[in-house]
């Protein structure tokens, strides 16, 4: 059968357009479902597709790359709890900033990367129970602390801080100046380099890149902002959350996290 040359663009035209929303209902651009779908848990979801997609950033100890694998605490938790279940882990380097809104679009399954667990973050995503101590921290050059050793010293300082960070909502609210950064160790390397005069990190991460022998080792630490804790996100009502927190209580009773706190050498960041 011959078909005339308009009916027949006409008819490429509304195949073409009946693909595109096809392909495009509930899924990424890889064809991997974005999501989980209407009825279905988050645990559901994760389980089906086999893959546990957690969301990171460079943040040594807790997730950093070596050797092209990822690696550090949570990295190493993750991976535990990812095999609890049943599935396998894959950690994606995500912009920090956008975390809520790629887990709640379904491009990551999880937040896990030593998280500062705050009301604001509450209300947007579904936090796991405390499962480390930490705080955030002035840290500047080392030849430079004895003159600013207090908060109000600093208050003329320019402060290098990492895009939707906990340190830099202190310095907004404190009214300090700051230039953001993609991430923490575009931070500390601005501070190295003379071009901020501070930056607010964790304490966990100023402790292990200031230590002797450390790639920021001329950088040094003595003004404490806060007293915080690390949680675990999900996506709001996930029942991952209850999932994960009876993952880490098992962890802390059989010495998992106490054995991999030795490891990275954050013991003072467990809980007691």
């Amino acid at each position: 059968m011959r078909i005339h040359k308009k009916n027949m663009i006409r008819f490429l035209a509304t195949a073409t357009i009946s693909l595109m929303m096809f392909t495009g209902c509930g899924q990424s651009k890889d064809g991997v479902a974005a999501g989980p779908e209407a009825g279905q848990s988050d645990l559901e979801y994760v389980q089906s597709k086999g893959i546990f997609v957690v969301g990171v950033t460079d943040f040594a100890p807790m997730d950093y790359r070596s050797k092209e694998e990822w690696t550090g605490f949570d990295a190493d938790l993750a991976k535990a709890f990812a095999e609890s279940i049943g599935v396998t882990v894959e950690l994606t380097e995500i912009d920090w900033d956008k975390k809520t809104e790629l887990l709640k679009n379904g491009s990551i399954d999880c937040i896990w990367n030593g998280m500062t667990m705050t009301e604001e973050l509450q209300e947007t995503i579904s936090c796991s129970e405390p499962y480390l101590s930490n705080a955030q921290v002035v840290v500047m050059r080392s030849s430079e602390m004895e003159q600013y050793d207090t908060t109000e010293a600093c208050q003329h300082l320019l402060f290098a801080v990492e895009a939707g960070s906990t340190g830099e909502s202190l310095l907004k609210e404190m009214k300090y100046r700051y230039t953001s950064f993609s991430t923490q160790m575009e931070a500390l390397t601005s501070v190295r380099e003379k071009k901020a005069d501070a930056t607010v990190i964790d304490l966990i991460m100023a402790g292990y890149y200031t230590g002797d022998g450390q790639e920021f080792d001329d950088l040094g630490f003595n003004i404490s902002l806060n007293d915080e804790k690390f949680c675990v996100g999900f996506r709001k009502d996930s029942d991952l959350t209850e999932k994960v927190n009876e993952f880490l209580k098992a962890a802390y009773e059989d010495g998992t996290i106490h054995s991999l706190a030795e490891r990275y050498g954050i013991e003072s960041a467990v809980l007691k």
